[in-house]
């Protein structure tokens, strides 16, 4: 499915549980699995801690990221950590001199881990949307869309198509929020014979094809991913759930607004050198495409 097919106008946009899980989610560089929904999530719920400064020594930039978010963060075949925000991160910490340490985390325990200071920020297809009083964001700098993944022998074409099925979601993520009571997407969440809540994309693609359920609702870059290679099994349909906005999203402390604002301005830099239109073009048969790069060059 090619990438142009679904892109957005990126224009548009700037036109006008718990701290126990803490020490399961601080390890170091090595293999691990977790998106429970980087792209997703919110915070509409409210945070689960009181923010602290703290979170960065100045040395070491602790990345908070669910490694089973492709492409943005995942487990690659090396076993190493790697995706195209994990990349960005890592060089952005070139520049600063910082030790970059990506850290796999349990997506609900996000909150928790970032206000206390045992990650220095989030970064993993972070949606901005809904979030935007709970943490210290950068501005956007790549557009996003939800979309549902059905079987293709489902019948299944476009949204009015889920009336009665069951569809699941990653827990927190910003695909559930749209669709729960409160969200944009409610009206069409009540048609549902029920939505549920997977801890990961992988289990939620293993269950849709083996049809426990009819339906996933994920972001655009994850459906890509899960979804090449088997275009026999899976089709993402044409009308999305939404369009929205990926940011790092830092505590919400002067330190946080701080290192967002350095790491906003670092960003910046590297597009302006090609290095984030080398890395989306790293990327780009996963779904992450540099025509969706929406962070101004500093002027």
């Amino acid at each position: 499915m090619g990438i142009q097919d679904k892109q957005i106008n990126r224009r548009q946009f700037f036109a006008g549980s718990a701290l126990a899980l803490s020490a399961a989610a601080l390890v170091g560089c090595g293999g691990g699995s977790g998106s429970g929904s980087a792209a997703a999530g919110s915070t509409a719920a409210g945070s689960t801690a009181a923010a602290t400064d703290g979170g960065f020594d100045g040395k070491t930039f602790i990345v908070g990221f669910d490694q089973e978010f492709p492409p943005y963060g995942y487990v690659g075949d090396d076993g190493e950590f790697t995706g195209f925000d994990l990349d960005l991160a890592q060089a952005v910490c070139e520049k600063e001199g910082w030790e970059f340490k990506p850290n796999p985390i349990n997506w609900d325990a996000k909150d928790a881990l970032l206000n206390s200071g045992q990650i220095t920020c989030i970064w993993n297809g972070f949606t901005i949307e809904g979030r935007e009083d709970d943490y210290a964001f950068t501005d956007p700098y790549m557009e996003n869309k939800q979309v549902v993944v059905v079987r293709k022998d489902s019948g299944i074409t476009d949204l009015a198509g889920l009336d009665g099925k069951n569809v699941v979601a990653q827990a927190d993520s910003a695909a559930y929020y749209l669709l729960v009571e409160g969200g944009a997407q409610e009206d069409l969440g009540k048609t549902f014979a029920k939505l549920d809540t997977i801890a990961d994309y992988n289990t939620g693609f293993m269950q849709l094809e083996q049809g426990t359920y009819d339906a996933i609702a994920v972001d655009y870059p994850v459906a890509v991913f899960n979804t090449s290679g088997k275009e026999d099994t899976f089709v993402i349909l044409d009308e999305s759930l939404n369009d929205e906005h990926f940011g790092v999203g830092f505590a919400k402390t002067d330190q946080g607004e701080e290192l967002a604002a350095k790491v906003e301005a670092d960003l910046q830099a590297l597009d302006a050198d090609g290095t984030v239109k080398e890395l989306c073009d790293k990327y780009g048969d996963q779904g992450v495409s540099y025509d969706n790069w929406v962070l101004p060059k500093a002027e």
